[in-house]
């Protein structure tokens, strides 16, 4: 912890402030550690959204409510340094407001002109030497259970340690997570996972019981063993699969070589709520095996099974991302993710495959292809039992790297329009549209890549033979 913070320096854009205000929470935690500060949370006896104006007008930033229920508002760019969110002081006043707080490194405050000290009721400033997280009162957590999350978040980014009481509080009270509001839970996980390193963030959470709280499959994984082909049990398979997929993302090339800036790319691209294709899909590694457990059966030779395990948790993951109330893009490109994750490494039994094999596969998983790959390589990677051999893997992540370099190909072809579209092929069979058209156009694509369908010649030929193979119904 840094002995000489400069209060004034930090708090030198609140003083257009007219009413009584303190600085509290995070952002002063991290001045006092010496590290950046992305966000300031002023607690203020006068009105929030009057003070929000007064230092909005004076930086020329942006303003808007956060919730009218604690009456809280935000600030953002004009001149400012940082984000600034103002909020009415909690309580009977600034003492109340900090015992209601989560931990005693959060429960700090000083006075918006930057004079008087830190303000420490609670052994804050100790904790911050002693680099621990300590609760501010034993009912922090069981009053609001999200505040777990929080715990595992922040000791996992200072490199705290957290105290027993803490963590015996999270393991009662990481059941509550699941009845918390969802918006608030995804909040706090999306910094998770978004952490330095998601891995260690994850199994931070997991250590107070905060994993199994927040996602209850996952917890029921624990301690199921699989196959031969696997040396971890469920659970342990999924945080390495997510090891995976955040290396593949920092560092595409050891594995896809050629096409690292294509997958790179990809996973570098914005998503939704926040979060970037890379970043959704480790929630979809966390969840793609989540219906394992209920899934789990033993054939009378003792192989491990977990039948149709991928559309059982793609259901499973649909229905948590509702209760998460978060943006059907995210919910659907997990659940795609989750239906999808077991397609590439069927396809390795049937090499070798032709361009319009590979097609169909793309077809299936788009529009994810490329995140479809790299979750099937980092399931893979995280299959390494007794039963795996090196050339299973080997054989593995070449399919992978043929099947991206085909997307390549392909998607330099696109778009690839039939020759006759559906009216014409309807009317040259006259058959009335139906799904047989689909399945027909799909047909013809796939005879395009292959270089034997053209013009419309060619086109007419094949539906003709196509109609007399897939003939109507009766």
């Amino acid at each position: 912890m840094t002995p000489d913070l400069d209060a004034r320096g930090l708090t030198a854009p609140l003083a257009p402030l007219t009413a009584p205000a303190w600085v509290v929470g995070g952002g002063l935690r991290d001045a006092l550690l010496g590290r950046p500060v992305a966000d300031l949370d002023v607690v203020t006896a006068g009105d929030p959204e009057a003070e929000a104006r007064v230092l909005g007008r004076a930086h020329g930033a942006s303003r808007f409510r956060l919730s009218r229920d604690f009456g809280a508002w935000r600030l953002t760019g004009g001149d400012l340094p940082c984000q600034v969110d103002i909020m009415p002081v909690l309580g009977d006043g600034l003492d109340d407001d900090l015992s209601r707080r989560d931990f005693t490194v959060n429960a700090l405050a000083l006075r918006a002109d930057g004079t008087g000290g830190i303000i420490d009721r609670h052994g804050g400033l100790d904790d911050l030497r002693a680099q621990r997280m300590v609760l501010v009162g034993p009912a922090a957590l069981r009053d609001d259970p999200v505040r777990v999350l929080r715990l595992a978040r922040i000791a996992d980014a200072l490199g705290f340690s957290m105290d027993a009481a803490a963590v015996d509080a999270a393991r009662l009270a990481s059941a509550g997570i699941a009845g918390a509001p969802g918006e608030r839970v995804m909040e706090e996980f999306a910094r998770i996972v978004t952490a330095p390193d998601p891995g260690r963030a994850v199994r931070a959470l997991d250590s107070v019981g905060g994993l199994g709280g927040l996602v209850p499959q996952l917890e029921d994984c624990r301690g199921v063993d699989q196959s031969a082909y696997h040396h971890l049990d469920v659970l342990g398979h999924t945080l390495e699969v997510l090891d995976n997929v955040v290396a593949i993302e920092r560092d595409p090339g050891e594995l896809f070589r050629s096409d690292a800036e294509l997958v790179s790319a990809s996973l570098a691209a914005p998503l939704s709520d926040g979060l970037t294709r890379g970043q959704a899909l480790r929630i979809t590694a966390l969840l793609h095996d989540m219906a394992k457990a209920e899934t789990r059966g033993v054939l009378d030779s003792g192989r491990v099974i977990f039948p149709h395990h991928d559309r059982v948790g793609a259901d499973m993951a649909d229905a948590w991302f509702r209760h998460m109330r978060t943006s059907n893009d995210l919910r659907e490109f997990v659940v795609r993710g989750v239906r999808h994750h077991l397609a590439l490494g069927f396809m390795v039994h049937r090499q070798p495959l032709t361009l319009a094999q590979y097609d169909r596969y793309l077809r299936r998983v788009a529009p994810d292809p490329v995140e479809a790959i790299v979750l099937s390589v980092a399931d893979r990677l995280a299959t390494d039992g007794p039963r795996t051999t090196p050339i299973q893997i080997t054989r593995h992540l070449a399919l992978a790297r043929d099947v991206l370099a085909a997307h390549g190909r392909i998607t330099a072809l696109e778009p690839i329009r039939p020759p006759l579209d559906g009216r014409e092929l309807a009317g040259l069979l006259k058959r009335p549209p139906g799904p047989w058209l689909t399945d027909l156009l799909a047909a013809t694509r796939e005879e395009q890549l292959m270089g034997r369908v053209h013009d419309a010649p060619t086109a007419e030929a094949f539906a003709r033979s196509w109609d007399v193979r897939h003939p109507a119904a009766p």
